[in-house]
């Protein structure tokens, strides 16, 4: 018994802290992640508060309306879930970093641009049809964020910029 609770233990701390597994739902990341498909993610950026790369593909908690605490963490474990029989209701997204702390986002042209270049951007699913005047100034603390299927993806576009706090990893593979 006390082998199994050193278990449980110690796969709480390395999916709260270090790595875990994360499952795909929708089609916002096509053609670079599909539906149901497995990703690995390296929390490490999410413990020790760093930015992530432009081009990261990061996970991230939906409910940037509210800070993120490490209950939220440990009750999204799978291992929580699984003993307790439900899940918590949150929302992960897969996105892409796009923008950091100091940036201008703009879109025209239906092209993104940051702090006014165009971005060359190879692993979208198609041209986007998306034109606003909207200009999104990343503050710190927070990052902006994309998915690769810009016509299917709710993003900073309309949930704004995404507090590094709600930034659960980078994908590793």
């Amino acid at each position: 018994m006390q082998s199994l609770l050193i278990a449980v233990v110690l796969v709480l701390i390395i999916g709260i802290y270090l790595f875990q597994p994360y499952k795909v739902n929708g089609e916002s990341m096509v053609p670079t992640l599909h539906n149901n498909e497995r990703i690995y993610v390296s929390k490490l950026m999410h413990t020790f508060s760093y930015l992530p790369d432009y081009g990261d593909i990061v996970i991230l908690d939906s409910r940037v309306d509210r800070p993120y605490t490490f209950k939220d963490a440990f009750l999204g474990h799978p291992v929580i879930q699984f003993i307790a029989g439900v899940e918590d209701g949150r929302t992960n997204y897969v996105k892409r970093v796009i923008g950091k702390p100091g940036d201008t986002i703009t879109i025209k042209d239906n092209k993104v641009y940051r702090n006014g270049a165009a971005l060359d951007e190879p692993y979208i699913n198609g041209p986007m049809n998306y034109n606003t005047d909207e200009v999104w100034n990343v503050p710190e603390g927070s990052i902006f964020v994309l998915g690769d299927n810009r016509n299917n993806s709710l993003d900073s576009r309309k949930m704004g910029n995404i507090p590094l706090d709600h930034v659960l990893g980078i994908k590793v593979f």
